[in-house]
């Protein structure tokens, strides 16, 4: 099946084909309506992409999510491992990937299973867990927040839905994938993250599409419960070619004596408009967003974090780094509000730039609310040029200016690297030195 057009009965039989209940059924027709009334985004880059071009669903004739790479499409699968996808899966406890708008593979350690653990697919999880999802679902994330949370909530396919027990650490990330393979493609995965009280969770996601002349959509919706003296650690590596627009919201509620951490990497896309947040609601909570982005030729991105303080003796943490390059646009767009009762909470923002050639541009957008005596926000910001004087140096040790350009650039991004698995920090030193 394949949805070209956004209708009440179009939507009705991708609520058939998927075996929905009759509350996942009204939620996306109500979704509907909210996204045709509610107008495009106000700020940042402007979304040039072709609503009435996009394929909203596309099937991949898989009847059910496999557990075996044996049993998926030889085609998929080669496109895949040379992804190093499957390779990936030997340094995880459990892997979901995601091609165009399905989960087709989906696999777990046993010994997860026998600590309870839950981690499937979002409409697996909706359906078989129903009083976990009903708490939570759409409560961070509402389909009326904005005119893409509204269009994921009404054609949301995909995705995963992890439940970690209380007192449950898990020893490896678990992962899911996401890749757009056709042109003029929108993948619309929705994430639902609970972390139980006393547990912790690291969770890696990782998204490619190849290069076509037209625009592809990826507009997903991620929410994450972080439940008392819990953490959990979500990291991103995205390298999207830069015909997609990519336009994600991301939250996390964290109780008392949580931790969130947002690991986010931004290396592809031609618009980018993503702030993951923390609403560190509970006493002596913690958020923390390390992000990097790299603009080139003809991309805009629109990047940072957002930091609400609820709870008191809360403190919150933004690391920002954007590289610039060949005319692209990198912009940190941030807030921090501390509220009236968050007293004694504290926060600190960094924003770093450093921008490669004299036609590329940074902005920096901070809002920053304090409302209350006894709290402190700092926020610090710097742009930078690589210097000839830098380049010169490292040219008299016997470097050539492209890998003296290299180094400078790895080094400026340390601190982000550094948060990343080795295979991951790896990966990322590539995608870089590709986009260089």
């Amino acid at each position: 099946m394949i949805i070209n057009k956004l209708t009440k009965e179009s939507l009705e039989e991708l609520s058939k084909i998927k075996g929905e209940d009759n509350w996942v059924k009204d939620f996306r027709q109500e979704s509907l309506k909210i996204f045709q009334e509610l107008p495009m985004p106000n700020f940042g880059p402007k979304v040039t992409v072709d609503l009435d071009k996009i394929t909203y669903y596309k099937n991949t004739n898989i009847n059910k999510i496999e557990d075996n790479w044996k049993n998926i499409d030889k085609n998929i699968t080669t496109e895949l491992d040379n992804l190093g996808v499957i390779e990936s899966e030997k340094h995880l406890d459990g892997i979901g990937v995601q091609y165009e708008s399905e989960v087709i593979y989906h696999n777990m350690l046993d010994e997860l299973k026998k600590k309870n653990i839950v981690f499937t697919s979002i409409e697996e999880g909706l359906k078989n867990y129903p009083d976990i999802a009903k708490r939570h679902f759409n409560q961070i994330v509402k389909n009326d927040d904005n005119k893409f949370s509204a269009l994921n909530s009404a054609v949301f396919s995909g995705g995963s839905f992890i439940y970690i027990p209380p007192y449950t650490k898990l020893d490896r990330p678990l992962q899911s994938y996401f890749r757009i393979n056709s042109e003029n493609m929108g993948q619309f995965e929705r994430t639902l993250i609970i972390v139980d009280h006393d547990s912790e969770l690291h969770y890696i996601e990782g998204c490619t599409a190849p290069t076509y002349s037209d625009s592809s959509l990826h507009a997903a919706v991620v929410e994450i419960y972080v439940g008392e003296n819990s953490l959990c650690r979500y990291t991103t590596v995205q390298n999207w070619a830069n015909n997609i627009e990519n336009l994600v919201t991301k939250r996390a509620l964290v109780d008392k004596n949580g931790q969130m951490e947002w690991i986010d990497g931004n290396i592809g896309s031609r618009v980018t408009m993503k702030y993951p947040a923390c609403i560190l609601k509970g006493n002596n909570s913690k958020g923390t967003c390390i992000t990097i982005s790299v603009a080139g030729k003809d991309q805009q991105q629109d990047t940072g974090a957002k930091m609400i303080h609820i709870g008191s003796n809360t403190k919150s943490n933004i690391i920002s780094k954007s590289i610039a390059k060949n005319g692209g646009n990198s912009t940190y767009r941030g807030k921090v509000e501390i509220h009236k009762n968050a007293i004694n909470s504290e926060s600190i923002i960094k924003c770093d730039t450093l921008i490669l050639d004299s036609i590329s541009k940074s902005d920096t957008i901070p809002i920053n609310i304090l409302n209350n005596d006894s709290s402190n926000i700092e926020h610090e910001a710097t742009v930078s040029k690589i210097s000839e004087e830098k380049l010169f140096y490292l040219s008299s040790r016997g470097i050539d200016r492209e890998k003296a350009t290299e180094l400078i650039v790895l080094g400026f991004i340390d601190k982000f690297r550094e948060e990343l698995p080795m295979e991951y920090a790896v990966e990322l030193n590539q995608l870089l030195k590709n986009n260089l």
